[in-house]
């Protein structure tokens, strides 16, 4: 063998030895883009994070394709929501924690900060306000540098700028929808999703179906509606973008035969976020579009483009 040539090879085999050679990046797989886009944005270079759900796409009906169970077997790090949320998910995930870390991140959240208990099920849209989102994602962040013991310091570093980020949305959101009148101050959507926003920023809010949408929209809660729209003069619902409009615009119909006129406020995104590479693709871009399209549907002042400019349809 020339020596030339075996000076490269064995200058390769010392290169790929070497013990200060960097890891590969962990795969991280989530469920929910609410839960991949920010970490994403906290794990940086050290991780690969994708989520398995996308636009528009229900959480509570999800069930796993087998691409899907094939990503979360192969990923280093599996992130979900819990609470019950991704409940046609939830054996697989249970199973698939006994092999590798897999964490459900609600459980960062104060028990006595959620919606339920005492025999109803916990409301598991925590991420509708973002100081109980922020307690999550600090275990999330907890669990990436007990997985990367080396790259500990630049997530918590980097979750530190990205919650100022967060301290920054709810300053806006609740600046916003504090403009919108008194009298008005009533959300009204297809299912039980804004809980934990209605709450955080005083509103109040009413729903057509329950905390899941397993649940079946029956006619007399929309007649019961109906009757509040029209009694109480409210002159704007909501559609989201995972649900079906259909019960939503039953409320218009209702309240026009009842000769109250009754407005679609826009469509908020829910349980998943918008397209991803877009601005409500990622965390804060969702709840930034939520709050200036609810408060402007409901009288309030919004800025054009939002909180950041950004929203093309807000002028």
């Amino acid at each position: 063998m020339p020596r030339r040539l075996l000076y490269c090879i064995l200058l390769c085999l010392s290169v790929f030895a070497a013990p200060g050679r960097a890891a590969p990046p962990l795969d991280v797989v989530t469920t929910l883009a609410q839960i991949a886009e920010p970490l994403s944005v906290i794990a940086g270079p050290r991780a690969r994070v994708s989520s398995l759900l996308g636009p528009g796409v229900d959480p509570h009906l999800y069930r796993l394709t087998r691409s899907d169970v094939a990503r979360l077997t192969r990923a280093d790090l599996v992130f979900y929501n819990g609470l019950h949320l991704e409940a046609q998910m939830e054996e697989m995930l249970q199973s698939l924690a006994t092999r590798k870390p897999v964490v459900a991140i609600a459980a960062g959240v104060d028990p006595a900060r959620l919606r339920g208990g005492a025999g109803q099920a916990r409301d598991p849209h925590i991420w509708m306000d973002p100081a109980l989102w922020r307690s999550a994602l600090e275990a999330a962040v907890a669990a990436l540098a007990a997985a990367d013991p080396e790259g500990a310091e630049g997530y918590r570093s980097r979750a530190r700028d990205y919650f100022q980020r967060l301290n920054r949305l709810q300053t806006y959101v609740g600046e916003v929808l504090a403009s919108v009148p008194a009298s008005a101050r009533v959300l009204v959507t297809a299912h039980d999703a804004f809980g934990y926003f209605g709450h955080a920023f005083g509103l109040e809010v009413l729903a057509i179906q329950g905390i899941s949408t397993e649940s079946e929209a029956g006619l007399r809660r929309i007649e019961e509606l109906v009757e509040t729209l029209v009694r109480r003069r409210i002159g704007a619902v909501f559609v989201e973008s995972s649900v079906s409009p259909r019960s939503v615009r039953a409320l218009v119909d209702g309240a026009a035969a009842r000769g109250h006129t009754v407005r679609i406020g826009g469509e908020l995104y829910s349980d998943a976020m918008g397209k991803p590479g877009g601005y409500t693709g990622t965390y804060i871009g969702m709840l930034d579009h939520n709050a200036s399209t609810i408060a402007r549907g409901l009288g309030g002042r919004v800025p054009a483009g939002g909180m950041l400019g950004e929203l093309a349809d807000l002028h």
